[in-house]
């Protein structure tokens, strides 16, 4: 991708070191004239300089002009000899390169030392950290695309396609006038000129035409364009020229966008009125534009303040008459602080170039949905991505075919335009729900309880509380066929954690749990929590302990010690019989007499919220005043309750 990084001059973040040792090489470097620049300092190394400062400058030659297997030699020798010194962005470079040599296991390893090394305000530090989204997982992804190689594709740099009526406008540095080819020092190729190919019927096929327009291409690079929706106005991207190249403090010709209007006057139209965007400057880049579909906003790339990286994606609101709102960033979520290129927008998505979110290596191909907001870009994956630079995608979104460009080894040279057809990956969507039951007591639901769902990494995707029939569900969409964990917790029961396997196609997986009491004298009744042990027995109108039912508090006290923040509260209760008042002053002795036992075991009476009698007042069965009941009927109601309030 040589010629496209100059295109953008695009702003590669250049480092200047002190030492001038190798002043020929370092003015080479400077100019962007990357091949005779990598002469020199392989010759200064050859005589035996192995600083760090030239082998990054090695290095550096071959990366900034997209020679991978070059630079990859100069920065493992980089890395080697120099481990605790080497910059974080050398780390990242590296690692790049081994993805363009197409050793992924060892890009791994390298990328996770540049996310552990580099500063927490860079955002490719977590994106590099493999956390979320892993190499393995843009390597396995599913293949959507099915790409084809162009006629009109040379030697030279050929890329920057767009849509114009039924042709198609790309950049190229073949010269057509007479196949004269005037080089620049970058990498020893002509310049670029705007040329037109006429598409085939599917759409999948090209053949050049002509030159775009005599008006428009000079003798230096115009390249990318966007047109607005009736076609009448271009955008296009060019050198700082204006009769001759206009050079910032630091002698660098910078990139700016341009408009021409069509004027119809005869069959062809000739582009007329070339004005400069007025957001342009001689001191930094602004480049590759592409309008929405309704012409409303313009979005294209710089380095101008503001970005967050090398090169950044602004965009501006067209408001007619060469006048446009202040550019905005589209924030972190789009940029990096690598590169960030080639913006095509539709109404359906973003999808730009990057190497600062994870991808194959080089530039990668994003896809940016759009809701209310761009959201979180996804790699498209190969055969659209490769190890080396892929870029410059448009698409027919209704069709499902477009063209991207790349710079891989398989194409006729340098850069080259394929049309692609894709196959969407058809989306299949499922959703967890599921019930909570206990393990005892004829599996009774469980209401209010947490329920999480986790990814397969241990990330907390959502949470949820079972409703008092015990069942759950989650909004959270999942995927078919992939494995989930959810986590269950409630006062009283032992934790559950529980694998989820989704099913295989859209809907909905249920997943039954089943809980356990920490405690098999713990139960849960009509959603109360409480300790069950046997009939507390008291002496006919006594309210005194008796030893058998001491025998079976003593377990509520072991209990009570084993969980030492166990909170609780006493209820004592009576049958029918007998005057209401009575029992109820009856029970309530009780009550507080239990109690008064519970504490004279050691535990403290801060633990016991409470101890009331209710007498007959919460009767369990039908077994009410002038009732003809069994006496076992009756035992039901003279019971004692051990209410778990907090554990």
């Amino acid at each position: 991708m040589k010629n496209i990084i100059t295109l953008s001059i695009i702003l590669c973040s250049l480092f200047t070191y002190a030492q001038k040792k190798y002043k020929r090489a370092d003015e080479f470097f400077d100019k962007m004239w990357y091949i005779e620049a990598a002469k020199e300092y392989e010759a200064a190394i050859e005589k035996g300089d192995t600083s760090k400062e030239i082998l990054q400058k090695a290095g550096d030659a071959y990366y900034f002009n997209t020679n991978m297997e070059s630079a990859n030699k100069w920065y493992e020798i980089l890395v080697t000899e120099y481990p605790d010194e080497i910059e974080t962005e050398y780390l990242f470079r590296y690692a790049h390169t081994l993805q363009g040599v197409g050793d992924n296991r060892s890009a791994k390893k390298w990328m996770k030392k540049f996310s552990d090394k580099a500063n927490d305000d860079d955002p490719r530090a977590k994106k590099y950290a493999q956390e979320k989204v892993t190499l393995d997982d843009v390597l396995l992804m599913e293949p959507q695309f099915t790409l084809k190689n162009l006629d009109i594709n040379t030697r030279f740099s050929d890329f920057g396609p767009m849509y114009y009526k039924d042709q198609l406008v790309y950049s190229s540095a073949v010269d057509t006038s007479n196949y004269h080819t005037r080089n620049y020092h970058w990498n020893e190729q002509p310049f670029l000129n705007l040329l037109l190919g006429k598409l085939n019927n599917s759409q999948t096929q090209a053949t050049f035409l002509k030159g775009f327009s005599n008006k428009i291409n000079t003798k230096y690079h115009e390249a990318t364009v966007a047109f607005s929706p009736d076609e009448k106005t271009i955008y296009f991207t060019r050198n700082n020229y204006d009769g001759k190249l206009e050079r910032d403090q630091e002698g660098i010709n910078h990139l700016k966008l341009y408009t021409a209007t069509l004027n119809e006057g005869d069959n062809e139209g000739i582009w007329t009125d070339i004005q400069e965007l007025p957001f342009n400057s001689d001191e930094y880049s602004v480049g590759h534009p592409t309008v929405s579909k309704d012409g409303k906003k313009l979005y294209f790339v710089s380095d101008m303040p503001g970005s967050i990286g090398a090169t950044d994606i602004f965009v501006v609101d067209v408001l007619g008459n060469n006048t446009y709102s202040q550019p905005k960033n589209l924030g972190e979520t789009i940029n990096t602080y690598g590169r960030e290129m080639f913006p095509f927008v539709t109404d359906k998505a973003l999808y730009f170039a990057s190497d600062g979110h994870l991808g194959l290596g080089g530039l990668d191909v994003f896809e940016s949905k759009y809701s209310f907001a761009f959201e979180t870009p996804i790699n498209l994956g190969a055969p659209l991505n490769s190890e080396l630079d892929d870029f410059g995608y448009i698409v027919k979104e209704e069709k499902n075919i477009g063209f991207v460009c790349s710079n891989r080894k398989s194409g006729k040279g340098d850069d080259d335009i394929y049309s692609f057809e894709r196959t969407p990956i058809e989306k299949c969507d499922q959703r967890i729900v599921g019930s909570v039951n206990s393990n005892v007591s004829g599996r009774s639901p469980i209401g209010d309880a947490e329920v999480v769902l986790l990814s397969e990494k241990g990330e907390i995707l959502e949470k949820t509380q079972s409703t008092p029939q015990g069942e759950y569900s989650f909004v959270y969409p999942v995927a078919c066929n992939t494995p989930y964990e959810i986590k269950v917790e409630k006062t009283g029961y032992k934790l559950s954690t529980t694998p989820a396997m989704t099913n295989k196609n859209s809907g909905e997986t249920d997943i039954p749990i089943t809980l356990s009491t920490l405690n098999k004298l713990i139960v849960e009744e009509n959603g109360v929590l409480k300790i069950k042990i046997g009939i507390i027995y008291f002496d006919t109108n006594k309210a005194v302990i008796r030893n058998d039912a001491a025998s079976e508090l003593n377990k509520i006290v072991l209990l009570m010690k084993e969980y030492p923040k166990m909170i609780i509260k006493v209820e004592s209760h009576t049958d029918s019989r007998a005057d209401n008042a009575y029992n109820l002053k009856l029970s309530d002795k009780r009550a507080k007499s239990t109690r008064a036992y519970l504490v004279s075991q050691e535990i403290a009476s801060d633990r016991i919220e409470s101890a009331i009698g209710y007498g007959e007042s919460q009767l369990i069965n039908e077994c009410v005043d002038g009732a003809q009941c069994a006496e076992a009927r009756h035992q039901l109601n003279r019971r004692s309750e051990f209410i778990i309030i907090t554990m």
